[in-house]
């Protein structure tokens, strides 16, 4: 009898391996803000995760303390991709160029690259695809990152391969690219904040371990299949309430003064070309040039989760950037 149970157990336990093995995630985009924290989420959850690196000369800045495979390929080298797949059941792709502002490759990264991800998880058959996107994503949008956006969306719609596309207000969290940047604009500013027009423009930002987990939750929720689904925090704010919230945290003043959008724009894109280190950039001014809302209560009703209030999670702000006494 205890040999029976114990070949018994054997067998469980190698189902149990056969099955995770055959049933990776892939992370395309894994090493920015927002990847690293999905990749935590997904491998304290259990999940067996491979990361899809970009070529690179410089070391990849890789998730800490956490067990994953690694694969290196150009999300443009449809064979690495497709290699990157093998016993892949679900794919994340969160890749994008539009950290680099003015230098980024939209045809190159966000376009070809989402169209030959989707040809290859339809060859490698994969189950589901995620994509992170923005609001405001349309492809008669005049600004080019949400243009961009809309037709790698519909390059995904249409692979073949089941879908959720996650269209999200802007994102912020201890490493972001939102309020850290909009802190480090405030210290650098001499004396006075440039506000795009009279700072009007409405913004939903979303705290990012409420972002991640909705990305994570979906994988169980049959509603979110085939589906894009619009998704910010629990307020509307404006630039203007923003930058007033984070000069409060950093303790620096400075004086707002409006400037037309299309001068601030055209200042950002000259900055741009002489540093590379500026805090905002072209696409990011593009963002705010409109309201970029959804409903408000689109992660409780579909995602049972009530996300969290922006001045309830900026503390990190006044350590990270904070004015010295």
């Amino acid at each position: 009898m205890y040999l029976q149970c114990k070949r018994y157990a054997n067998l469980i336990e190698g189902l149990y391996f056969c099955y995770n093995f055959v049933s990776m995630i892939l992370v395309i985009g894994g090493t920015g803000f927002i990847g690293s924290i999905l990749i935590r989420q997904l491998t304290e959850m259990g999940e067996g995760v491979r990361l899809l690196l970009h070529p690179s000369a410089s070391s990849p800045n890789l998730p800490k303390s956490v067990s994953v495979e690694v694969t290196v390929s150009s999300i443009n080298d449809e064979r690495g991709v497709r290699a990157a797949m093998k016993n892949v059941r679900t794919v994340y792709h969160l890749a994008s160029e539009e950290k680099l502002g003015s230098r980024a490759n939209l045809l190159k990264v966000d376009i070809e690259g989402t169209q030959t991800v989707s040809r290859a998880a339809a060859d490698a058959g994969v189950e589901r695809i995620f994509y992170l996107s923005h609001l405001g994503a349309d492809r008669a949008s005049a600004f080019p990152l949400l243009k961009a956006k809309a037709i790698a969306e519909n390059h995904i719609q249409h692979s073949g391969v089941d879908y959720t596309i996650i269209r999200s207000a802007l994102a912020y969290g201890v490493n972001d690219h939102f309020t850290n940047n909009l802190a480090k604009l405030i210290k650098m500013s001499p004396g006075i904040m440039l506000l795009p027009g009279d700072g009007s423009t409405m913004l939903q930002p979303i705290w990012v371990e409420d972002l991640v987990t909705s990305l994570v939750w979906a994988m169980d929720l049959p509603q979110t299949i085939n589906q894009i689904i619009a998704v910010g925090g629990p307020e509307f704010l404006s630039i203007k309430e923003i930058i007033v919230i984070i000069m409060q945290q950093i303790g620096i003043k400075r004086t707002l003064v409006s400037i037309g959008p299309v001068y601030l724009n055209i200042m950002t894109g000259l900055i741009e070309t002489v540093t590379k280190k500026f805090p905002t950039s072209v696409f990011w001014m593009d963002y705010l040039a409109a309201d970029r809302t959804c409903n408000l209560d689109t992660l409780p009703s579909i995602f049972g989760l009530n996300p969290a209030r922006f001045t309830h999670r900026i503390g990190y702000l006044r350590t990270k950037h904070g004015k010295r006494s």
